[in-house]
């Protein structure tokens, strides 16, 4: 299949690290022009170094996605720059390892919700009428968190549930406009994203809990997402467990129940 991605203006959200990191570099390598948003400036610059060795023109904008504003000057000062934004690449995200009946801070719930899923409503809609005009691609990396309850992670997958049902909302919204939507569901990715995870008592913990031996690469993952985003696919469900999973949660919810605890506790 034709490859989509020469020239194309992509900003990506959560770009300092992880999967924005990784698709960052490989969309540099196939000759995408990035606009790369973060919280952490060093993270991004290093990242940017990284792409214009590769050749690709890079720009960086420290961004908060739970503040609007940000996300406003991010699309804004995207398309001062290169002219136009063709894709979006909602990724910026936190995450969780507590239990509910363990969590001493519940405002944590409220940031996770925040970052996951207001920053990419917030992103989103600022980049519509942009979209609209140059018929591009909107891509949110949600987790298979999104499609199925997973213990000590409740308030990560209600964000993740959240962002499934706007983005398929906005999928039907934007019909024959030429704007297409793409979810990709990852399972565990060795991203960083879990070393910052906030505990029970509101504080990252700072280590990862899962083992690294059982976790994708986050340069596989980056492959697989771009071949969805060059394909324009409706959604891309990694790993076969959790394709499987599916399948199962219509017929036997309980079993599934089952298999994410189990992927849980053999993980740590």
């Amino acid at each position: 299949m034709k490859d989509s991605f020469r020239d194309n203006v992509v900003v990506i959200t959560g770009a300092s690290k992880g999967i924005g990191a990784e698709l960052a570099r490989q969309l540099a390598a196939r000759g995408a022009r990035l606009a790369l948003a973060a919280r952490d400036t060093a993270g991004l610059d290093a990242v940017a170094a990284g792409c214009r060795q590769l050749g690709a023109e890079v720009e960086v904008l420290r961004t908060d996605v739970t503040v609007e504003s940000d996300c406003r000057q991010l699309i804004e000062w995207t398309v001062a720059r290169f002219g136009r934004l063709d894709t979006l690449v909602n990724n910026a995200g936190a995450t969780m390892w507590a239990r509910v009946d363990e969590i001493q801070d519940l405002g944590m719930l409220d940031r996770i919700m925040r970052v996951n899923y207001m920053g990419a409503v917030y992103c989103t809609a600022h980049a519509l009428p942009h979209l609209k005009a140059s018929r591009g691609r909107i891509v949110g990396i949600a987790s298979l968190t999104g499609l199925t309850g997973v213990p000590t992670r409740s308030g990560y997958a209600a964000s993740k549930h959240a962002m499934r049902g706007f983005f398929d909302s906005l999928r039907i919204e934007l019909a024959g406009s030429g704007v297409t939507v793409t979810m990709v569901y990852p399972g565990f990715v060795a991203t960083g994203i879990r070393e910052n995870a906030t505990g029970p008592e509101g504080r990252p913990i700072r280590v990862d809990p899962l083992d690294p031996a059982r976790v994708m690469s986050v340069t596989e993952c980056a492959r697989q997402i771009l071949v969805a985003m060059n394909r324009r696919s409706r959604e891309l469900v990694m790993t076969p467990r959790g394709r499987l999973a599916q399948w199962l949660k219509l017929i036997a919810p309980g079993l599934v129940d089952g298999m994410a605890r189990r992927a849980i506790e053999r993980g740590h």
